[in-house]
């Protein structure tokens, strides 16, 4: 199995002001890699696609 490297894209997600930014790469088969674009040394964590998909539905839910 060959690693896919990480396509990272700023996501949709982030503050308007750029002030929460946060950068994923879905491109990989069954994962979602998700980093902070203001501190990258900090690592990234990982989801499955699902529970991304439910995370991003619960912020749009709770956003004020």
């Amino acid at each position: 199995m060959t690693e896919t490297s990480p396509n990272w894209h700023t996501s949709t997600y982030s503050g308007a002001d750029n002030d929460a930014c946060v950068e994923v790469a879905d491109n990989a088969p069954g994962v979602v890699r998700v980093r902070d674009t203001k501190d990258r040394t900090k690592g990234e964590v990982t989801a499955t696609p699902a529970a991304w998909d439910a995370f991003t539905a619960f912020a749009r839910a709770h956003t004020a």
